[in-house]
């Protein structure tokens, strides 16, 4: 099986209404990410010093060597940036969810205090704060374990979150694995939260909330090229997200907006005062919900619980493949199975999706093949109509259309007009007949007599893959 593990999808084009608390058009997270202590550094047996989001710009890692500019500048976070994010989110009553560093909150004992006496949640951020790409997964399983172990000896109770930020590929697995969070936050690929269910990486019963975090509305890219160069450049991408956002959900289409702080960059009193607006001007508006992240997680539970799909295509072997949509093309089971070759993911789990993949079987066929679909369907309003034998796809699509009740008259007429379609294209006349009534389908049979036989093949062909549409639409959302 040739199977793609990302999942392009999502939500597709009607995501769910989020129902935030009060009818809120919007939801926003501030994080404070808590990494001072944690990070590269040859005091905690690291090799080199950090050289990721410091006032650095580009700096590199000194091997072996103590970097005293870059100690210094996270220690400005931890003595000096937190107590002034810290008191600006208290002084405005504003809820924050820290991603704490599990070393470098064991390094802060007063500020850990401090967060708890603010009511913020403390998340996990993983045991140090450095680049797990090169991490094995077996050491990377034991770091998080550790990490879990040493957050809850600091704070006292074990993290219901976790988001880990410079991850592996076995990052969100591992996560998955652990089964003791109630959300993860390794993603940025959504507006609204979601479930995974670990696709096929653990136990499908068992599924996983999603957070999605950002690195776009987020005081890191005062670190990075092409990034924030002030205060108000800063603030005025918060506004313009927050207010694209809002507009959205008062629309009908609620979102979350997540704002990433760190406490050594935008902890500096020029980029603070930036924040200070940014938060006076969301509490300058109707319809907000400042929440943590564990209160989003709660509601997300609560109204919009898992619900295991009922079909996964791309995760189905090839024999209940076939026998489920082998007959979405009228007695063509060739065409499925040709599409189970094909890179399947999450994308193909609806009806778009598994449209097109079963189109582009039919589609790369020769012109016998597709001849032979088109002459596996059976005329309108013909003898197998009238002896019952049609599909069951068939028999309720030729209902729909009030074919299954016609008056003499109109059963001749169809007759007619079968044998003379027939006759001239060598195929039965095949229309979408969902899309239509009695008069609209005679009309269109008499138009198409008109054409050339190219041109009603191909039209014929159309109409065959609007029909499977129809019919996948019935199984998949």
């Amino acid at each position: 099986m040739n199977r793609y593990a990302r999942n392009m999808r999502g939500y597709g084009p009607n995501p769910p209404y989020a129902n935030w608390p009060g009818d809120a058009a919007i939801a926003v997270q501030f994080v404070v990410n808590y990494e001072e202590g944690g990070e590269n550094c040859v005091l905690h047996g690291d090799a080199a010093s950090e050289a990721f989001l410091s006032e650095i710009v580009g700096a590199a890692p000194w091997a072996g060597k103590r970097h005293w500019n870059m100690e210094s500048i996270y220690e400005y976070g931890a003595r000096a940036g937190f107590w002034r994010l810290h008191r600006m989110l208290t002084e405005a009553n504003v809820p924050a969810t820290v991603f704490g560093v599990a070393s470098a909150l064991a390094r802060g004992p007063e500020q850990v205090a401090a967060m708890k006496e603010a009511g913020w949640e403390i998340a996990t951020h993983g045991l140090r704060w450095i680049d797990y790409r090169d991490h094995s997964e077996a050491d990377e399983r034991r770091e998080l374990e550790t990490a879990i172990a040493l957050h809850e000896e600091v704070v006292g109770e074990k993290p219901s979150g976790l988001y880990l930020g410079r991850t592996s590929e076995n990052s969100v697995k591992l996560a998955l694995e652990a089964g003791c969070f109630d959300w993860i936050s390794d993603t940025y690929d959504d507006d609204l939260p979601y479930w995974i269910d670990h696709d096929g990486q653990g136990n499908p019963a068992d599924p996983q909330l999603v957070i999605p975090y950002t690195l776009d509305v987020n005081d890191m890219r005062f670190a990075t090229p092409q990034g924030f160069n002030s205060g108000d450049q800063f603030f005025a991408y918060l506004r313009d997200t927050f207010d694209t956002l809002h507009a959205e959900g008062v629309a009908g289409r609620p979102a979350m907006m997540s704002i990433g702080l760190h406490c050594r960059l935008v902890g500096r009193p020029g980029r603070a005062a930036a924040l200070q607006r940014f938060i006076d001007y969301v509490q300058s508006h109707d319809r907000v919900w400042i929440a943590t992240r564990g209160e989003i997680a709660r509601h997300w539970k609560d109204h919009h619980p898992y619900v295991a799909p009922k079909l996964r295509p791309s995760r189905m072997k090839l024999g209940e493949f076939v026998e489920t949509f082998g007959g979405i093309f009228e007695h063509s089971p060739w065409i499925a199975e040709r599409a189970h070759g094909l890179e399947l993911g999450p994308a193909h789990d609806s009806a778009v999706g598994l449209h097109n993949a079963l189109c582009r079987s039919f589609r790369t066929a020769s012109e016998e093949e597709r001849l032979g679909v088109l002459t596996a369907h059976p005329d309108l309003a013909g003898k197998l109509a009238a002896a019952k034998r049609l599909t069951e796809h068939s028999t309720q699509e030729q209902a729909s259309a009030g074919l299954d009740a016609l008056t003499d008259e109109e059963r001749s007429r169809f007759t007619e007009l079968n044998q003379a379609y027939v006759e001239r294209f060598g195929f039965p006349f095949i229309i979408a007949v969902r899309d239509h009534d009695k008069a609209s389908i005679l009309d269109a049979f008499v138009k198409r007599l008109t054409n050339s036989r190219e041109e009603e093949f191909a039209t014929a062909c159309r109409q065959v893959e609007r029909i499977a549409y129809h019919r996948l639409k019935d199984l998949l959302p």
